[in-house]
Parts: C-alpha cells; structure tokens; sequence
C-alpha cells in the first residue's frame, strides 16, 4: 500500500451529548487506480489491523512522544540549573559576607600594626642622643633615617667628651625588631657609662661585649669606636665588626680605616686600637650598612662611590650629611645612620713678650 499523508476529517458524536470528547475520525487515503484494481476489502482490513510499517500518523505520534520526552528532560536540567545556580548564588553571597569581614579585619590590623609601628619607631628615637655635644674644635653632625619598611632596626650612635678627648661611635645590633632596639639601647647607654671611666677604646668594646654576652645571650652586634684627642692631633681606632670609618685630609685623598676585629657577642678578644695622625681639617664620616647596601651592587663599589662623594661633597658636616642622604638614602631597607665630624685644631696663640 502507497504510504501517503491521508486526509483526516473528525465528526463529532451528536447521539452521545453525555460524551463531549467522543466522536468519529475518518481517514480518507487515495489509492492510484491501478493499484486499486486488484484490491479486496478484506485485504484492506487486514493490512490496517496487522503490525505492518508505521503510517505518518504513527510517525507523528512517535515524535511527539520523542518530543515530550525531550521537553522533560529539558524541563528537568532547567530545573537542575536553577537549583545549582541557587545553590552558586548562597555560596557567592556567603564569599562576599567572608571577604568584607577579612576585609575591615585587615583594615583593623593594619591600623593596629601602624600605630605599634609608630609607637616603637618613638620608642626607638628615645634610645638615640638628644643632642650632640659642643667640643673645641670638632663641629658635628647627624643623620637617622628609619628604613622604609616596617621593621625596626637597632642602629645607634654616640659622642661623648671625655678626659682623654671626645669620643665617637656607631653600631648596629644584628636583626630587626623591637627586642633589636631595646639591646641596641642597652648598648649605647652602657657605652656612655664605660666611656666616664677612660678607658681605651678596644677595652670599651671587651666590656661590651661582656655586658651582651651576659644579659642578651644569642645577640650580637657591631660598633666602631673613634677617640678623638683633646689635642685633636690623633685619633685612635677600634672597630668591632663594623663598617670602616672614612677620614679625608684638608685637600687630600679620602681613605677608609679598615683595622677591625670581631663583633661584639662572641666572646673573642678586640685588638688594640690603631692611632691614626690627623691634619687640622681633616673630616671623618662613619655610617650604618643602611646607606651603602644595596641587593645589586658590590659592597666595596658602593664603599668607592662614597668615597668619591665624600671628596666632592660639601666641607660642612650637616650640608655633607644632608647631601650623602639624599644621594644614597632613598626608600632605604634598612636603617641609616650618617655620622659627620669637622675636626679643627685651634690656632697655636703667640708667644708673650718679655
């Protein structure tokens, strides 16, 4: 039988009113002449009732089926992805209620830990001298610069007049923090008090280093010493693991007094302090690592270019202060310390007559 689309055409029951949905669909299907001349009635019938290929409305019916069933599962991954897209809203909801409380926490610690910054950078600043002292001859100046991080540093110096002539000093306690300052106080106060005994230099730094060794265990530091003589002819020097001093004559070439000996906590004994004879003029400058270490570049090469400066630098010890700063202290990762000195033997006053 030619499977063609038929023609369907419904008539409702009008002898069953009880029966609104019933009714009688007929289905009208041309049969091509030649096709229907040897066709029965009853071969009819039977390819209608028998299990045969599916008509076009079979057809229709399975994709309606297929359809619906596709529409459901539709319908239920729709269902699904709203359920997850709740379930996403809740948990970004929750991230973002996480993230603002993190957020004014680390607001709160951050306000928290720059105020106890502050605070110790003070703390640290009452460790350091008021003032310098005013000595015959000698003009001096300073410069603290704390590093630009948030660490505290322990560097420190001193000057001190003294029966023997005016002693000078700087040092820097190993390590950053607060426990760092307070040794580094410790330190410069006990050198204030072994300084009024006069006693020599190197001897100053064993004291020291016993005093470390017996109160602060496991720390260590360095420091170097400078007596001046009252006569401002000499100067001797004793350096604990320390940066060298750098001393320039009146017109000459600037040199580094590199005599050392170990830092102060290990319990080894200093050399004796070198003498070094100064010329009236003459300027010493000493300083903390702060202004000369840098991640990229030689210590020694930086040590020249100081040098190098130093010579071309002003003469008066706060201008030379201000301008070593400004050339080697930006954004410094660690604490700087310039110390200048201008060392000027008084005029010899003529003789009386007889």
């Amino acid at each position: 039988m030619t499977r063609l689309l038929p023609q369907t055409r419904y008539e409702p029951a009008l002898d069953r009113p009880d029966q609104p949905d019933g009714g009688r669909i007929e289905i009208v299907c041309r049969i091509p002449e030649l096709a229907a001349r040897d066709l029965a009635v009853e071969h009819v019938l039977a390819r209608l009732e028998s299990d045969g290929p599916a008509s076009a409305i079979d057809d229709l019916q399975a994709q309606s089926r297929d359809l619906i069933n596709a529409l459901q599962e539709a319908h239920a991954q729709r269902d699904e992805l709203e359920r997850l897209n709740e379930e996403l809203t809740e948990t970004n909801a929750g991230v973002m209620a996480l993230y603002a409380e993190l957020t004014a926490e680390h607001k709160d610690v951050v306000e928290r830990f720059g105020q106890e910054h502050e605070l110790a950078l003070a703390l640290q600043r009452t460790f350091l001298p008021a003032s310098l002292p005013r000595s015959p001859g000698a003009e001096l100046a300073v410069r603290y610069l704390p590093a630009a991080t948030t660490e505290i540093g322990g560097d420190f110096y001193e000057a001190v007049t003294t029966a023997q002539g005016l002693l000078l000093a700087v040092g820097d306690v190993v390590g950053h923090s607060l426990q760092a300052a307070m040794v580094m106080g410790e330190i410069r106060h006990a050198l204030r008090a072994y300084a009024a005994q006069n006693l020599a230099p190197h001897v100053l730094l064993e004291h020291l280093d016993h005093l470390l060794r017996l109160h602060q265990p496991g720390w260590t530091a360095t420091v170097c010493i400078v007596l001046v003589d009252a006569d401002l002819a000499r100067l001797h020097v004793a350096n604990a693991g320390h940066l060298p001093p750098l001393l320039l004559g009146p017109g000459g070439t600037p040199r580094y007094l590199r005599e050392h000996g170990p830092l102060l906590g290990l319990g080894l004994p200093q050399p004796a302090a070198a003498c070094h004879d100064i010329e009236s003029g003459s300027r010493l400058v000493m300083i903390t690592d702060g202004l000369v270490e840098t991640r990229n570049v030689e210590l020694n090469e930086r040590l020249d270019l100081l040098s190098a400066v130093v010579a071309e630098g002003p003469g008066e010890p706060e201008e030379l202060c201000a301008h070593l700063v400004d050339l080697f202290g930006e954004d410094p990762d660690d604490d700087i310390i310039v110390f200048a000195a201008r060392l000027q033997a008084p005029a010899p006053q003529a003789g009386g007559g007889g």
